[in-house]
């Protein structure tokens, strides 16, 4: 491992930190480094693998993929892509799908169909976006822009320009921020990055009835919290409201690199045209044989349910942390997406973890993040903890 890490310090950009710990395989909830040790992955590639690594079908899918197409361009048509479109329809209830290489990606693509379809409305380019502070949405230039967080913005400035931020969950500061000019309202369903915050139904609902009397996009982003993580398919199925534009990435295709930005059929017939917006690889037949055998094989294993009946045991054995150790302060979360609040940085922490086989992340400096697997069991619920206490007890 340690001339692996020394080549890569010599050839990679240094712009992660990363880890001393080279990656080889894995195998269902669990990853082995170069040495052969095995680790409990409670991260999933920051919650893109749902179905945990080498799940035979998903695999057995891929592979046949290769041996037909792998990539065409958005000159023709290819099957996997149609297909996966229509199954993003279905279980979104949503009408049209831009198939991306990435998150980041999906949000720049959302941007500009928000921009397009208040120019059409009005033929002015002034038009603004309000987003949340502590958001968190991507790292290219027009996701930085309605990122949330002044730490990431700073050196490249200017950005897109045009944007606002509010606070999550306060509903006044987003009225303050609305005037003639805006055009969307933009935010993560649940706050990845920024803490574990989810939305709540109060100032979803609030948004929502906003944005319908005054023609505004409410666009939310998805692509951390959804395909099943919080207990639906996208977390603001739960709120009794629908975006006019959504996101998604990381789990849609379960370890292959692909996004989507989705939309309803309203803003799909006022807003992109030909020659508006485009992409290489996006929707090429390889990244879209994932998605469509992701969504086939939750629907055949009715993953969504699993992740409904283990969420209340993960909370449970969570919130015994919290009552337990002083250091905790809260649990905050939604589903299989949770995190401890914790008076200090949890560097330290996540670094013994990794010493004692458990794989762990941070959302901010203090707050350790669980994006596991969505076919995680009980009994790595309970290994996960056990690693955890005996940090906590040294």
């Amino acid at each position: 491992m340690k001339n692996i890490i020394e080549r890569g310090e010599a050839a990679l950009l240094h712009t992660y930190n990363r880890y001393q710990i080279v990656l080889d395989k894995g195998n269902g909830v669990y990853l082995y480094d170069k040495n052969g040790k095995e680790y409990l992955d409670f991260v999933s590639g920051i919650a893109v693998f749902a179905l945990g690594y080498h799940y035979k079908d998903y695999d057995d899918a891929l592979k046949a993929q290769i041996d037909k197409l792998m990539h065409t361009s958005n000159y023709y048509y290819n099957e996997p892509a149609v297909n996966a479109a229509e199954k993003i329809k279905e279980i979104s209830g949503m009408d049209r799908v831009f198939f991306t290489n990435s998150g980041a990606e999906a949000v720049e693509g959302a941007i500009k169909a928000a921009r397009k379809y208040a120019f059409n409305k009005d033929g002015k380019c002034d038009h603004e976006i309000i987003a949340m502070n502590h958001s968190f949405h991507g790292r290219t230039m027009g996701a930085l822009s309605v990122t949330g967080n002044t730490k990431y913005r700073e050196a490249f400035r200017p950005m897109i320009g045009n944007v606002e931020f509010a606070e999550m969950n306060d509903i006044d500061s987003v009225k303050a921020l609305i005037n003639d000019k805006t055009c969307a309202i933009m935010f993560e369903t649940v706050q990845g990055e920024g803490g574990i915050y989810p939305a709540t139904v109060e100032f979803m609902q609030e948004v929502r009835k906003i944005c319908d009397e005054k023609d505004i996009l409410l666009i939310l982003d998805e692509i951390q919290c959804g395909m099943g993580r919080t207990g639906s398919y996208f977390a603001w199925q739960q709120y009794g409201v629908k975006p006019d534009i959504m996101t998604c990435a990381k789990a849609l295709g379960g370890g292959v690199p692909v996004g989507a930005f989705v939309m309803t059929q309203k803003v799909a017939d006022n807003s992109l045209v030909a020659g508006d917006h485009g992409t290489t690889y996006g929707g090429n037949p390889f990244a879209c044989a994932a998605v469509c055998k992701m969504i086939d094989l939750f629907e055949e294993n009715n993953i969504i349910d699993h992740v409904n009946k283990i969420t209340p045991y993960f909370e449970k054995k969570l919130d015994e942390l919290v009552e337990k150790y002083d250091y905790i302060t809260l649990r905050r979360g939604k589903g299989l997406m949770q995190g401890l609040v914790c008076k200090g940085p949890v560097s330290d922490i996540i670094a013994k973890a990794h010493e004692k086989g458990l794989i762990l992340i941070n959302a901010g400096s203090d707050i350790i993040r669980f994006v596991p697997s969505l076919i995680i069991e009980e009994e790595h619920i309970d290994k996960m903890i056990a690693i955890l206490e005996e940090i906590f007890e040294n």
